[in-house]
């Protein structure tokens, strides 16, 4: 009997494979190399962190040059990116989906877009405390909120933060030469620590003020339980350069008031 021969016609299809690859790989090297310095930095930030806008003018990878003219936005300044916008929309979308409730009147988070960038309100409810009574130490709930607060914030480096801390009127912190204002103040530079803590680069943050029962809710009683609160202000670039020193004046938070 003659012995059957056992064909391996297979392979080449195999070393094919891996040469197509390979010139796939060297022309996108060359293109890449052709390129000028603005696609590649905004190709390697791509790879850094996917999530983040990777140029100034583009959502994309290539930049648009016809992407500022798809929004206007009036406001406090001349001139704010499309990009800017569309990153304040998708973090306010995005914080709205981690942080949603059941129970809107006992909602611990608002998020309102303001022509100055994002205003973020922590409530600290007597039913959901974010902070333990009459302290700057936070709960496990108001560590959560705020440390996913951060791993979001941190994805877009192009905001500028002001932290406030509220107070309700009539409030009493229980103890002595440590009233309202301490208080507030802290709670706001404690939230300051959390989110440097949690990713946020501290460079970012560009203000920590603390205003008692100075500056209630809009429309509500000074006594309403939701003055308790830390409001997180995420600013475009645009609007905190274009606004003079005296349009954002400090609270006499340095005024201690019981």
């Amino acid at each position: 009997m003659s012995k059957k021969h056992v064909h391996h016609g297979g392979s080449w299809k195999v070393a094919y494979a891996d040469f197509v690859t390979a010139m796939m790989a060297l022309f996108l090297c060359l293109w890449l190399t052709s390129q000028d310095q603005k696609i590649k930095d905004a190709v390697e930030r791509a790879f850094k962190n996917p999530f983040s806008s990777v140029t100034k003018e583009s959502t994309g990878i290539i930049p648009n040059k016809e992407a500022s003219s798809t929004y206007k936005q009036e406001g406090r300044f001349t001139s704010v990116s499309a990009v800017e916008m569309e990153t304040m929309r998708r973090l306010s979308e995005d914080l709205a989906k981690l942080l949603k409730q059941q129970d809107e009147d006992q909602s611990s988070v608002q998020i309102d877009v303001t022509p100055e960038g994002l205003r973020i309100n922590i409530f600290d409810r007597s039913l959901k405390p974010t902070f333990n009574p009459d302290s700057d130490t936070f709960t496990d709930y108001g560590a959560w909120v705020f440390s996913t607060l951060a791993w979001e914030i941190a994805r877009f480096t192009t905001f500028r933060i002001e932290l406030e801390g509220h107070t309700e009127a009539n409030s009493q912190t229980g103890r002595e030469a440590h009233g309202k204002w301490e208080l507030s103040a802290e709670r706001a530079n404690a939230v300051r620590r959390k989110l440097v803590q949690s990713g946020v680069a501290g460079s970012q943050v560009c203000k920590v003020s603390g205003y008692a029962d100075a500056a209630p809710m809009p429309g509500l009683s000074p006594a309403a339980e939701v003055n308790r609160r830390v409001t997180v202000m995420l600013k475009l670039k645009e609007s905190v350069d274009s606004l003079p020193a005296s349009a954002t004046p400090d609270p006499p938070h340095d005024t201690p008031a019981n």
